[in-house]
């Protein structure tokens, strides 16, 4: 704190230039303490320092904490002089107070004449996204997207994290490369071409602090102000934020029981710039692309000259049925005289994919929200111009964070706490399902529970349940459950009403208790329908 500058601001405002130093520094400091300048627990700066920052006698100083000390403004013990919590009450106690009543207390907290006008506000492009669902951090009920925290090896990510600070030097305080450092770069690009089946190489992989920064850039650099971007609907709000927010244009496209299926007309008459999909469990109904429709929707994107954005957020965890490959890897081989091998930083050379995929992953499902990396996968013409804008627009850092993450995924133990994790998630999800069919079987259908740390309680339609007030009632009991329905896109995906059940989190003995409440809630309400 900057007790000069306090001083004078107090003598300034008012008028007390003529007061002595004593009573001045009383009065400042006892106005910040009552104003909640000062917070309670906050410690004054000695009496000696504060003379010779100051430059004024130590006596003027001790003056004025003891009377503030008296007045039980502040307290003087081992500690130093420490300022004290004090009721609303006996803030109002000063002399001034006194003499103006408690009005003038109550007029200063008014907004300044200045205000009156045009309130401050959000800009109307993002004003309807306030209806949205957000990403809960909450771990109680069914919170969708967050991971069994209490499962990560902590104590070894650690001692990862101590060998990296040890292992940094000092020009790596700096800001890092535009595109993250290149060991962590390797080690995705190595774990992708074995567990999904992509090909790419390290040079084609960009660190991003999250899959909602990765949809963000995606939105600045690979569309322009007007252009299309086709939503699944319903889908994901936080690409919705993120596209809405580059000024595009989202186009709602209906979800059916295999994700995203646009029609002939859509691709004649709203053609798009950017194509957002989630086919390996698609959020929110969790239904999985099937590979004839990835396969055709890839050729379209190729002929109408469309980006498709993949974002594969938890496809780790696959429970029933053989592993599904992504969309990147899919695209037929260029022609051999146009194919290219990329060689990034002495790793071994991958023949590149023509697919026009950029690839989203995350480490939020898979370890834990608070890590902030995910990355990106871009196809190979546009690795060197988005090099070259995030060179001049985004510098990196947190070398540390990247370098022992680098060493989790390349020594193994990132694929060790994955099967550790699919075992601990497929036996949450049995314990799940199995209390949705005995509590629930007649109200709604489980969808989406083959994969993902999510499924979908659809209701059934002719019992008329409205699924955002079955979500409000069930959130003020504590049961995090988001409606189905309010992640609609526009006019297109209607038909979908129920309940996204996030079980990740959840430990299975909580599982049947909180389906039971949740039953009680439905058939109470179904009762009041009826």
């Amino acid at each position: 704190m900057d007790y000069a500058l306090l001083i004078s601001r107090h003598a300034e405002r008012g008028g007390h230039a003529s007061w002595s130093r004593q009573r001045l520094l009383h009065e400042a400091l006892r106005d910040a303490i009552r104003n909640g300048d000062l917070a309670p627990g906050f410690r004054l700066l000695a009496s000696r320092a504060l003379a010779a920052e100051l430059g004024w006698a130590r006596n003027t100083v001790i003056y004025a904490y003891e009377q503030l000390a008296s007045e039980g403004w502040v307290s003087a013990g081992q500690r130093g002089t420490v300022v004290l919590a004090r009721p609303l009450a006996a803030g109002l106690r000063s002399s001034k107070s006194r003499e103006v009543g408690v009005a003038t207390v109550i007029r200063s907290t008014q907004p300044p004449e200045a205000s009156v006008g045009r309130p401050l506000s959000l800009s109307q492009r993002t004003a309807s996204l306030a209806c949205l669902p957000v990403a809960s951090d909450l771990a109680a009920g069914f919170a969708p997207g967050v991971p069994a925290l209490d499962a990560f090896p902590l104590a070894l990510w650690q001692r990862l994290m101590a060998r990296a600070w040890r292992s940094l030097a000092g020009r790596q305080l700096n800001y890092g490369p535009p595109a993250g450092e290149a060991a962590l770069r390797q080690a995705i690009a190595a774990h992708l071409r074995a567990s999904r089946a992509l090909r790419c190489s390290a040079e084609q992989v960009f660190i991003t602090d999250g899959t909602q920064a990765s949809l963000d850039l995606c939105g600045r650099a690979f569309a322009d102000a007007g252009d299309r971007v086709w939503i699944e609907s319903p889908g994901y709000g936080g690409a919705l934020t993120a596209f809405r927010g580059a000024q595009l244009r989202p186009v709602g496209i209906a979800v059916d029981a295999q994700g995203l299926a646009p029609r002939p007309q859509d691709w004649r008459q709203q053609r798009p710039k950017l194509i957002y999909v989630t086919p390996s469990h698609q959020y929110p109904s969790g239904a999985v692309m099937g590979l004839e429709r990835r396969l055709a929707l890839i050729a379209q994107a190729r002929q109408t000259g469309a980006l498709i954005i993949e974002d594969d957020y938890d496809s780790e965890f696959r429970y029933d049925g053989p592993p599904l490959a992504a969309m990147q890897g899919l695209g037929p081989d260029l022609k051999p005289e146009v194919l290219r091998k990329l060689e990034f930083g002495g790793s071994e050379v991958e023949t590149i994919s023509d697919t026009p995929v950029i690839y989203l992953g995350t480490f939020s499902k898979t370890l834990f929200p608070g890590l902030r990396i995910a990355f990106m996968v871009v196809p190979a013409p546009l690795v060197s111009p988005l090099h070259k804008l995030l060179a001049r627009s985004a510098p990196r850092g947190r070398a540390a964070d990247q370098l022992a993450l680098a060493e989790f995924l390349s020594e193994g133990h990132f694929g060790l706490h994955l099967r550790r994790m699919r075992r601990l998630y497929r036996e949450r999800r049995d314990a799940l399902v199995q209390a949705l069919q005995a509590q629930l079987g007649d109200v709604a259908t489980v969808q989406g529970a083959s994969a993902g740390m999510h499924l979908a309680l659809c209701f059934r339609p002719e019992l008329g349940l409205d699924d955002q007030a079955m979500s409000a009632q069930a959130l003020q009991q504590g049961i995090v459950a988001p409606a189905l329905s309010q992640h609609l896109t526009g006019r297109r995906g209607g038909g979908w009403s129920g309940l996204m059940l996030g079980y990740a989190q959840v430990p299975q003995a909580q599982i049947e208790p909180l389906v039971r409440r949740l039953a009680l809630l439905l058939r109470t309400a179904l009762r009041r329908v009826s």
